[in-house]
């Protein structure tokens, strides 16, 4: 797995690429506590080049979504292959996130 950050406007975009399994999801969480505690509070998860997640993946995410809104912040997710949207789906997890077709429409659709 890798993660690649951005800074973007008032987001931070983590481009996550590779498989969000067991071993993997406790470095993605890591990260993405560090920048809760570094004052970031609107994430989008651009998980175009992600093509596995696992149930504790899923978790991570949930998690994340959990502190965000703690935060009166924002967790976004974009690029959704469709094995991964399926996942989401399934899981009803599709119910719980803003998921957007493109990173693009996810950022524009927070400046609206």
């Amino acid at each position: 797995m890798n993660i690649k950050k951005e800074k973007i406007g008032d987001f931070t975009v983590l481009k996550i690429k590779g498989r969000i399994d067991t071993v993997h999801s406790t470095i993605l969480e890591e990260e993405v506590n560090q920048l809760f505690e570094n004052g970031e509070k609107n994430l989008i998860f651009n998980c175009g080049g992600m093509n596995y997640i696992s149930s504790s993946g899923l978790r991570v995410f949930l998690v994340a979504q959990k502190k965000a809104m703690a935060l009166k912040g924002k967790l976004l997710l974009s690029n959704m292959q469709p094995a991964i949207q399926e996942i989401f789906r399934i899981s009803g997890f599709s119910n719980l996130f803003k998921i957007f077709e493109t990173q693009e429409a996810a950022l524009e659709n927070e400046r609206n």
